[in-house]
């Protein structure tokens, strides 16, 4: 198989990266998150890149890419702690190109590549712990379409967002929904993350919606799917820096006269962190190339995936902070940023012990068996 990247890709990396390293520095991105967490104006600028419209078809403006593109982007973001979801632009791009009619889809797509709106989905109910199934939000027909009564939780960047992708229940059967923050019935209460960015609770209260699809576990199971493909290559990115601070540290950092790398135990340490972010790699390749795949293959892809970066995260994040001290917690010591990071990415689209239970639950009556 070839692992090489095209010249677009690299292209696409390329800009990325210098947009990171030149227009979100850490001073920057300190600064959005004491002002909440949500920047329109980066956000906006991700956009002037073309990256709101990479998932969005060439003919509603987008540029008509994939999950390997996605995969590169998300990982330079990753380098960066880039707070804007751009993640949540991906997974709206996807479903409403994928699953919504041809109206919403001339309404909505070519104002999300622009970046004039922000669609993020709102999936998440108190108790539900990461089942999809077990949804208390219902949709009822209204004359001129449905109303939609629903709390939904950790929603990215709520408050700010243009419009929400919504689960609900309708006639017994879930089917999904697009819901307007300014439609009347909607509330938001916006808070701070553990990370430096922003989410909020939505209250839906016969809240008008259109309909996206009536089919809509198999469009949120789509939608969660590119969520972890994309956690998984912004891990990769956080990780990447991660390391590279950490060996810098322990390049300059003396102890008995001597550079704390010099000492073996520690260089042991830091190769394991080298071992696990390597393979955690080769598992978000694994994740974006079977993100097409069909939907069985697809979503026991992703729960390997998701479960492998999920204990790369945390062994990377423990190790860089053991491995600098006391520093490595204090706010103004960028490392406790990247743990921070990590922390909430080990946690997003589904915990490490859910997506052990997911590869469990998913494996085949021969898995382990050579028949």
């Amino acid at each position: 198989m070839d692992f090489d990247f095209t010249d677009e890709q690299e292209q696409l990396r390329d800009a990325t990266r210098k947009w990171v390293d030149k227009g979100y520095t850490f001073e920057r991105r300190r600064g959005i998150t004491q002002a909440g967490g949500f920047s329109r104006e980066a956000y906006g600028q991700l956009a002037d890149l073309g990256l709101a419209g990479l998932y969005i078809p060439e003919a509603q403006g987008g540029l008509g890419m994939g999950p390997v593109e996605g995969m590169v982007v998300m990982e330079e973001l990753g380098r960066g702690m880039v707070l804007e979801p751009l993640a949540q632009t991906l997974i709206a791009g996807g479903v409403l190109s994928g699953y919504a009619p041809t109206a919403m889809q001339d309404a909505w797509l070519s104002n999300i590549a622009s970046g004039e709106r922000l669609v993020v989905l709102a999936y998440q109910e108190r108790a539900a712990r990461y089942k999809f199934e077990k949804c208390e939000a219902k949709a009822t027909p209204a004359q001129d379409g449905w109303t939609l009564v629903a709390t939904k939780s950790i929603v990215p960047a709520g408050d700010h967002a243009d419009a929400f992708i919504v689960p609900a229940l309708a006639n017994g059967k879930m089917a999904l929904f697009l819901v307007e923050r300014t439609a009347a019935g909607v509330t938001t209460q916006g808070y701070g993350t553990q990370d430096g960015a922003r989410a909020a609770e939505v209250l839906l209260e016969n809240a008008p919606a259109s309909l996206i699809t009536l089919d809509g576990l198999a469009a949120l199971e789509h939608a969660v799917d590119i969520g972890i493909a994309a956690t998984c290559a912004e891990a990769i990115g956080v990780m990447d820096k991660t390391l590279a601070v950490t060996v810098e540290y322990m390049n300059t950092r003396k102890q008995f006269g001597v550079a704390i790398s010099s000492f073996q135990a520690l260089r042991h340490r830091v190769a394991d962190m080298k071992m696990q972010l390597e393979l955690a790699r080769s598992m978000s390749y694994y994740a974006s190339l079977k993100l097409n795949a069909p939907a069985g293959e697809r979503r026991r892809a992703l729960a390997r995936a998701k479960y492998q970066l999920g204990v790369a995260m945390r062994f990377v994040g423990q190790q860089a902070v053991q491995l600098h001290g006391g520093i490595a917690v204090t706010d103004e010591y960028i490392v406790s940023h990247y743990f921070r990071k990590l922390t909430q990415l080990e946690m997003t689209f589904g915990d490490t012990l859910h997506h052990l239970g997911e590869v469990s639950a998913r494996m085949q009556d021969t898995a382990g068996v050579f028949a």
